[in-house]
């Protein structure tokens, strides 16, 4: 079993509602036990504007699927749950399930690179990150408590 990080978001409909109804998917799968799930919290939208809020949390899942296994089967739950992808890229979304981190992997293939290439950018996905766990560290780019702290004093 492998501890994979999984980026949850939404801006769109119910936002709570479809975080919850992906995870419950997602624990129902074989090779998936969500073992633990952030506080969600609302976020401004980084990308095309103006839209509405975002509320984002994080994942920590046990999975003995490959992460590119992972990767096509957070994209079906995307589509169950009404994401297209029609619009602009960054535009509102239903729902947004992204790979953040699959152990300490690194991978870097034609659709797939984990760690996620924003992560080590990003406060609204690095912050529940450190609430599920603190000593977590970014391959190739360090603890989460220096990257947050870089991100958030400048």
């Amino acid at each position: 079993m492998t501890r994979a990080y999984i980026g949850l978001g939404a801006n769109l409909g119910d936002r709570e509602a479809t975080i919850r109804a992906a995870l419950a998917e997602l624990n129902d799968e074989d090779g998936i036990d969500v073992v633990a799930v952030s506080t969600l919290r609302e976020t401004e939208p980084v990308g095309v504007g103006p839209q509405p809020l975002f509320l984002n949390g994080a994942a920590a899942l046990e999975t003995t699927l490959s992460p590119r296994a992972l990767l096509e089967l957070l994209l079906v739950v995307e589509r169950e749950l009404g994401r297209t992808r029609d619009g602009p890229r960054f535009g509102p979304r239903t729902i947004d399930l992204d790979l953040l981190l699959y152990g300490d992997e690194t991978v870097d293939e034609p659709g797939l690179t984990v760690p996620h290439p924003r992560l080590h950018e990003r406060v609204f996905a690095l912050e529940p990150l450190a609430e599920l766990d603190p000593g977590l560290a970014v391959p190739g780019s360090g603890p989460l408590a220096a990257l947050l702290t870089g991100l958030q004093s400048g």
